[in-house]
């Protein structure tokens, strides 16, 4: 977020001398029992995702799915969709014909505004059909309309659905024809991000491997028993960076910002202004392959900065297996850091920021090594869920490779790894939080959206797990309704009485107990493992509604004082009072 040490002391002073700020944060009142409880069925979500498998071991099978969690009818809570599989080939003994996309993609509304938490599926009405082998999802508002639309990353041609509901009446148009957008490649990761600052949000695409069935290859585990195929089985895929020209239309930029070459086998992106110019970089988490900090030339083209920054290999120099990715400031300095989850025997990573552009492995320290070594992460979500001011991160696991003992128990997706929550403590430091949801169960987690369901001040976490049903795990760290304020943040609209769309890449910032002491929340839908996320920022409160500081995507600061607790407010860019900026890089 801010380049260096010097731009994080002004940041300090501005902070410091704000009034009504946060005192004191609450912690959760039983720390021995589970924070998250499984609620989809009696929430009204009986989804169970299939993945088509038929024994043959299609790498892409086992990959999937997506899942978002965004409010995609206006009425203030937030709705969910969940992206289906269907047979890859017809099993051996099928009939002819057989094999064909039967399921589709699913849209559950949220009913809270009816007084009771509850899903009600509406894909039908919704005209939502979209029947393709669903691999992730991106969210974004790419018509500054103020509603969210929806990219749908499949194994082949992704599809494009523009967002023309109304508040009670949802109504999606698929207007990939046209869009340019149907990328037909295995993508598995996208990012709405405005690169060129133009007001329009264009879109980042990450491409897998050249994987399709007509190429299928039979990979053995070291013992010689078949097993899943590993990327480096298939030719990687190119990534695409798609120009938003307005009205639904994109343009293929990819060659002409300098990223032509940029073929790696990609499943996670994150897009943050990492070096504080004041436009909007990428970094890109590659499965096995070296990832890579794509940093913004002012929206003429992109370098690839990773390797000379320290954040390309882990700290022995080598490659991992990159899925889901987060960008956060976790250890409280002012710079956005980041995490990614692995494969078993590889750990997680997080990359520390040390300013002026280079980054540090600081997984050991940090603590978040060890306890991931024996488990392969996919999604994966930051929050505080027990309110002490410091992120926490859930990663959502499920293996890759066969596990021997559920494939000597002839478990058909032999696959199954518990997932995991790791506690912040303190600069930059994390304790694993065990039994922290109900019921404990191992599956094949992929997918991680995290996001307020209940508007009750927490982040609830919908996972979704391969070939079996979603879980839906509220939050029972309920604050009191004195406890939190929740922001929301956009841009201007056209017409000044009705909010633009949201301001992806904003950070917000507010203090932590005794005025001195601050934190940052990004303000984004991107990250995790093939998930969008509720963007809303959430602070902490004290005796009096908190002032917070944004810093908007174009670097301008604003100071707001919240007027309320309780609920969430959105704020306008343009309608706070103006805060000086940070001094400039030297």
């Amino acid at each position: 977020m801010f380049r260096s040490h010097q731009s994080r002391a002004a940041v300090n002073h501005l902070v410091v001398v704000m009034l009504g700020l946060l005192a004191s944060f609450q912690v959760a009142a039983d720390d021995s029992s589970p924070v998250f409880v499984d609620r989809a069925v009696e929430l009204g979500v009986d989804f169970t995702h299939f993945n088509g498998m038929t024994g043959h071991l299609y790498f892409a099978e086992h990959m999937g799915t997506g899942a978002a969690l965004s409010d995609f009818d206006g009425d203030g809570d937030l709705d969910l969709y969940l992206g289906q599989g269907h047979l890859l080939a017809p099993p051996d003994d099928a009939a002819p014909g057989a094999g064909g996309p039967a399921l589709r993609d699913r849209l559950f509304r949220n009913d809270l505004n009816t007084g009771e938490l509850r899903f009600t599926d509406i894909t039908g009405e919704s005209g939502l059909d979209a029947r393709g082998y669903a691999m992730g999802v991106a969210v974004g508002d790419i018509d500054n309309d103020g509603d969210p639309d929806l990219y749908i990353l499949n194994l082949a041609a992704n599809e494009l659905w523009r967002n023309d509901s109304e508040p009670g009446a949802p109504r999606f148009t698929n207007i990939t024809d046209g869009s340019n957008t149907a990328d037909p490649r295995w993508s598995a990761a996208a990012s709405f991000f405005d690169f060129d600052a133009d007001g329009l949000l264009d879109l980042f695409v990450g491409n897998y491997v050249e994987f399709r069935v007509a190429i299928h290859k039979q990979c053995a585990s070291a013992e010689g028993v078949l097993d899943y195929c590993g990327p480096k089985a298939y030719q990687a895929e190119a990534n695409r960076v798609l120009r938003n020209l307005g009205d639904g239309v994109f343009e293929d930029w990819t060659s002409r910002l300098g990223l032509s070459d940029l073929k790696r086998p990609t499943l996670g992106v994150v897009a943050s202004d990492f070096d504080g110019d004041g436009f909007t970089d990428v970094y890109v988490a590659n499965d096995q392959h070296a990832n890579a900090l794509l940093l913004n030339q002012a929206g003429a083209g992109f370098i690839d900065d990773a390797a000379m920054a320290g954040a390309a290999v882990d700290a022995s120099g080598q490659p991992q297996a990159s899925m889901g990715v987060l960008a956060e400031d976790f250890n409280g300095d002012g710079l956005v850091d980041l995490f990614m989850t692995h494969l078993h025997r590889e750990t997680n990573t997080l990359y520390v920021n040390l300013g002026d552009g280079l980054w540090d492995d600081a997984t050991r320290s940090s603590g978040l090594g060890r306890p991931s070594f024996a488990y392969t992460g996919f999604g994966t979500a930051a929050l505080d869920y027990d309110r002490d001011g410091e992120l926490d991160i859930v990663v959502a696991n499920g293996a890759v490779k066969r596990i021997d003992e559920q494939y000597r128990a002839a478990e058909p997706l032999p696959l199954r790894q518990r997932n995991q929550l790791f506690r912040g403590i303190g600069r930059g430091r994390f304790a694993e939080a065990p039994d922290f949801e109900e019921p404990a169960v191992a599956e094949v987690s992929r997918a991680l959206a995290a996001g307020d369901l209940d508007n009750d001040g927490d982040r609830d976490l919908v996972i979704a797990n391969n070939n079996g049903p979603v879980r839906i795990l509220l939050n029972r760290n309920r604050p009191e309704a004195d406890g939190w304020a929740g922001v929301d943040l956009r841009l201007p609209g056209a017409d000044d009485a009705v909010p633009g769309r949201r301001a992806l890449g904003a950070w917000v910032g507010a203090l932590r107990t005794g005025g001195a002491d601050r934190f940052w929340r990004r303000f984004h839908t991107d990250g995790s493992y093939a998930a969008a996320n509720d963007p809303r920022v959430v602070v902490p409160t004290a005796s009096e509604p908190p002032t917070v500081v944004v810093v908007w995507p174009n670097g301008a600061l604003e100071a707001f004082q919240l007027p309320g607790q309780g609920r969430y407010f959105t704020l306008v860019r343009g309608r706070g009072a103006p805060a000086p900026k940070p001094d400039p890089v030297p």
